[in-house]
């Protein structure tokens, strides 16, 4: 029996043997509910079964979203109009580079990925997390969502840098660095390990939430990992528009932050915001080493100064 009404008598009413049939039900009789909702609502009540149905779910969610977001990147990669703003304008990935990468993340999606995104409903459930319609405010939702990506930012920077030391790099994340000049479906080409590792920030952040308010909807959790998904793959893409998000939002890291990470193999070692490598003067390319330089230098000549 699905959890999605709260009252169990009403499942039973609405379900029907195919979803068509069971989402006309639930536009007769939830007429209250907004379209989201009743699509929502009617996934549940045809399924019957909410640890297969947020499963599968969440599974389609991913590699729908992924691989949809990383096909216009792909398609842009084979027009030249488009160079101008490629930001390592020389290096294209050739088709042998994509096939490459697509078997990697393909094979790590249902080796590494799959069995916690299958058995995350069970944990849902002892979390506290719901699924049951209508969802939260608008507010609410964007709120929360605000707050995930600032936490996984968070994470994000710690966990990355320190995957640029030693053992850690030459054994994980040198895999995720194969490609100097990223591309789109490469945001998840990575270790296992790291796959893990920064993947908990998109996803451990949500449940340490809901562990300390006792409230989360799934809905919002979709919607979270669908923007977290589309803001990697961005970041990997390799171009800079006029129109790209930071060129709104200064603060936002977008394309033109990750490349010069790939591109130097060090520093920009944040995921959504740039903040963190600015206040830690991590910047990655020639102008923030540069500038660098120029502090160290005059806080050489104030000391010395300061000594005669």
């Amino acid at each position: 029996m699905s959890a999605v009404f709260s009252n169990a008598t009403l499942c039973e009413l609405i379900r029907e043997n195919t979803y068509s049939k069971t989402l006309q039900n639930v536009y007769q009789l939830q007429p209250q509910l907004n379209v989201m909702e009743k699509y929502w609502a009617a996934w549940y009540t045809y399924m019957n079964n909410d640890v297969l149905a947020t499963g599968l779910m969440f599974f389609l969610l991913h590699e729908v979203m992924y691989f949809t977001r990383s096909l216009p990147w792909f398609i842009i990669d084979q027009i030249p109009y488009f160079r101008k703003w490629k930001i390592q304008p020389t290096k294209i990935p050739s088709a042998k580079e994509q096939w490459h990468c697509l078997k990697s993340v393909v094979l790590s999606h249902f080796l590494v990925e799959a069995i916690p995104i299958w058995t995350f409903h069970p944990m849902c459930e002892k979390l506290g997390i719901s699924v049951q319609v209508p969802f939260p405010s608008l507010t609410t939702m964007c709120l929360e969502i605000g707050l995930f990506f600032f936490l996984e930012d968070m994470w994000h920077y710690w966990a990355h840098r320190l995957f640029h030391y030693g053992v850690f790099y030459k054994y994980i994340h040198k895999q995720h660095h194969r490609y100097a000049a990223p591309f789109g479906l490469s945001a998840e080409y990575a270790h296992p390990a790291e796959t893990m590792s920064l993947g908990f920030g998109t996803v451990g952040m949500p449940i340490l939430y809901v562990m300390y308010t006792g409230k989360l909807h799934l809905f919002t959790l979709c919607v979270w990992i669908t923007l977290r998904l589309f803001q990697a793959v961005d970041s990997h893409s390799g171009y800079d528009f006029p129109w790209s998000l930071n060129k709104f939002l200064p603060f936002w890291a977008g394309a033109e932050h990750h490349d010069l990470h790939h591109h130097y193999f060090i520093g920009n070692y944040a995921s959504s915001f740039r903040w963190w490598d600015f206040c830690l003067d991590t910047e990655a390319g020639p102008e923030a080493k540069a500038a660098r330089e120029e502090r160290m230098k005059l806080k050489a000549e104030s000391n010395a100064k300061k000594n005669e």
